[in-house]
Formats: structure tokens, sequence, C-alpha cells
């Protein structure tokens, strides 16, 4: 059982009765010298007891502090993961053969800046693609696809008019809870020679991998895939060749092959049919859409939507008293083979009164 450490109060009055009963006519009461000292001496001792408590968490990572929790990651090999830019290209046209310089850079209509990484020719077509990351490190630069982007100096012979094309992968500064997670993985479940697991954390000591997805002999025996994720979304290829680059160098010599994949994205529309009490449409819309938008966040790559799940979480809404999700009618299973591994994303969510 855990040791019952005693109030400042308790300590105090401890001090008075173990010195009552070595002079049982020494005065005690609250203005007395005795009482005063007691005082003293109990504040000095609660501190000390305080602070055996606290290198009583400090052995442990789940309760320590950051410093500590650090020392404890370092221990085994671990270090915080820093924050990764996107990663991707620019879609630029201009004169066929004109160099496009390394550094060459364009903003985004809030103010993000990307940059050329990789100094090029322009195709014949007059319009190609060249691999570009943001300058700001972490979710910032991730962007759609045909984005518009201004160059900030475009070369004569070059339109300032870009755009950005599967610019990914950014991802934030690892947080300390997250650093706790593969930390505990990692004591909870050691190395094993090479297994699910062991694939798993493999990619996860990689910066820009939030998460990984193991899906062994999917391709025949003696193949292991994984699936990673930066952030809530897809990760950048740069991220992708880092991964396998690093599995390659770790996982056994007898294993055929690994292959790290990005998921390929299926969005779900949803169509909610409710009766309402004490809401309106437009508020219970809000709170249906963000009830959907946690359950898909919780969806693996390859995992399956569960109707019946949503439609509880729809039912637990303030002023629903009544629902029928129209669409989809069936639960939804993504494909997984040997080509593709889906990932169900919430698309669009349509709330109409029953």
């Amino acid at each position: 059982m855990p040791f019952p450490v005693p109030a400042f109060s308790q300590i105090r009055s401890n001090l008075l009765r173990d010195l009552k009963n070595y002079r049982p006519d020494a005065d005690v009461t609250t203005d007395s010298d005795f009482f005063i000292r007691a005082t003293s001496v109990a504040s000095s001792i609660e501190g000390l007891y305080q602070h055996q408590a606290w290198m009583v968490r400090q052995i442990f990572p789940d309760t320590a502090d950051q410093e500590y929790l650090y020392m404890h990651a370092a221990v085994r090999g671990l270090n915080l993961k820093q924050a990764i830019p996107a990663r991707g290209y620019l879609r630029l046209t201009g004169q066929p053969g004109k160099q496009v310089p390394e550094g060459l850079q364009a903003k985004r209509g809030d103010g993000v800046l990307y940059r050329v990484t990789a100094s090029d020719h322009m195709p014949e077509a007059g319009s190609g693609l060249f691999a570009a990351e943001a300058l700001t490190p972490g979710v910032t630069g991730n962007a759609d696809d045909d984005t518009p982007v201004t160059l900030q100096v475009a070369p004569s012979g070059l339109d300032s008019d870009a755009k950005l094309f599967l610019m990914r992968g950014g991802v934030a500064q690892e947080t300390d809870t997250e650093l706790l997670a593969r930390l505990l993985e990692l004591i909870r479940r050691p190395p094993a020679g090479g297994n699910r697991h062991d694939y798993r954390r493999w990619a996860m000591e990689v910066e820009g991998v939030s998460d990984a997805f193991v899906y062994p002999l999917r391709r025949g025996l003696g193949t292991v895939d994984v699936a990673i994720v930066s952030g809530d979304g897809l990760p950048s290829q740069d991220t992708i060749n880092r991964v396998l680059a690093y599995i390659d160098d770790v996982r056994p010599v007898t294993a055929k092959g690994c292959l790290i994949v990005a998921p390929t994205l299926r969005h779900v529309d949803v169509r909610v049919r409710t009766s309402l009490r004490d809401t309106s449409l437009e508020l219970a819309s809000i709170a249906i859409n963000r009830a959907l938008a946690t359950q898909f966040d919780q969806i693996a790559p390859g995992a399956a939507w569960v109707r019946s799940q949503s439609e509880a979480l729809v039912s637990n809404v303030a002023g629903v008293i009544d629902r029928h999700i129209s669409s989809p009618t069936a639960n939804i299973v993504p494909v997984v083979n040997a080509d593709v591994i889906e990932w169900l994303r919430l698309g669009a969510v349509t709330v109409e009164p029953m």
C-alpha cells in the first residue's frame, strides 16, 4: 500500500505530542515558543515529504516531468521528433528550356511561402513539376492540389502564376504525450526480431510520421507493408522514402521485402434524417458533423465504417429524439489488397428533418 504522507498540521501535532510526552509541563499553546518552533520544523519536514513524492514520480516515465521524460526516452534511444515542412511540387509554366533556380520562392494567398529545392529546366511542353517545400515547418504548409501561388520574383521566361501539387506531409513537432506513447509502446512491446510491432515502431521513429499501420503478407510470403500517415492526412513522398530507407536499414535481412505506402483516401458522404426537440437544425448539424468527424478520425487505414456506431453517435447529440442514416445504407468495408489500402475519411454530411 502507498505510504501515507501526513499533512502539515499532523506533522506539527506529532512534534508537539512527543514534546509533551517528554516534558508534561511544557507550554504548547498556539502563542508559545514550542508551538512556533514546531511550526517551523513541520514546514521543513513537509517540504522533504513533497520532494520525496516528486522524486518517486520521476522514476516512472508516465508520471515524470518533461526533463526526466526526455531522459527516460533517451536511455532507450528515443528523441523528440521535430516539425517537418510540407513537401511536394510547384507546377510552373514558362519558356521551354528555361532554368528554374533552386531557392525560387512562391507565396500562397494566406502568406505561406514555398521554395524550389532542386534546380531544373523547363520541359519542352512549357509546363512541369519542380520539387518544392514549405519554408515553415508544420501543418500550415499542407495544401490541396492546384492551390494557386505566386512567384515572389519570377525570372524572365517564367510565368508568375503557379500551382501546388502533392504538397503534404507537414507535421508539427511531436508532443510530450506522443513521445510518452512511443516510449510505453517500446517498454510494453520490446524488440522481437522483426514482428509487426517492430515494423510499426520503426516507422514511428521517423520524423514526419504520426501513425503507422502494418499489413504482413499483403503481397505474399516474406513481405511486410506499412501504411503511414502524417498528422491527419497523407505523408509526402519524401517522408515515405525516409521511412523505407530507415526500415530497410534495421529490418531482418531474411525478410523478402518491405513496402511503405500512403493509404488511398476514400471519402464517405453521410446523409442523416433527424427529429429534433429544443434545438435548431443548424445547431444539430454542427454537433452531428463534430460527432461523425470524431468517429472517422479514429478509423485506421483498412478499417471498416460501422453504420450502427454512427447512428448511436447521432442519437447522443443533444436535442435529437430520433434519427435515420439514409446513406450509406450499410457498413463500408474498404479495399485492402496487393494494390491499394483504402482509408475511409468523412466526406459531406447532410442533415435533414424527418
